[in-house]
């Protein structure tokens, strides 16, 4: 097994933390008085050791989404801490978050209309940002 793939393990943790944060994190945003935010999961990819579970967020609409992981972040221990409690029966140890933006859907999008010819990143390949290695 390479390093690159994911055991059954944590897979499993992974859409236990997803499936749970997803709830957690639209739960905190409308607690906080922030209505018309859409927060969602993409993926969650916890360490080999189970120690750290990075979490990729998708925020609608984007422009709140720098903000809002501000938020998130000083807010991990207390995430942490709720997810622990929702998953206390299915998990041993609740490893520690870390959250990003997950930027793909904004990615593809800029593809999408570069294909439809209202950018062409073939001749101004400035239009599309260097992917970031997560």
């Amino acid at each position: 097994m390479s390093n690159e793939e994911e055991s059954q393990r944590q897979k499993k943790i992974g859409s236990v933390l997803q499936r749970d944060l997803v709830e957690v994190l639209q739960g905190a945003a409308t607690q906080g008085g922030m209505h018309g935010i859409l927060i969602s999961v993409s993926k969650v990819k916890v360490t080999v050791d189970l120690g750290v579970a990075k979490v990729y967020l998708s925020i609608f609409p984007n422009e709140k989404a720098k903000e809002l992981l501000v938020g998130i972040k000083s807010n991990s221990p207390l995430i942490r801490h709720e997810l622990a409690q929702r998953t206390k029966h299915q998990l041993r140890r609740m490893p520690n978050l870390e959250f990003f933006i997950d930027d793909s859907l904004e990615y593809i999008d800029q593809i999408d209309k570069s294909l439809k010819g209202q950018e062409n990143p073939i001749k101004d390949p400035s239009i599309l940002d260097p992917r970031k290695k997560s």
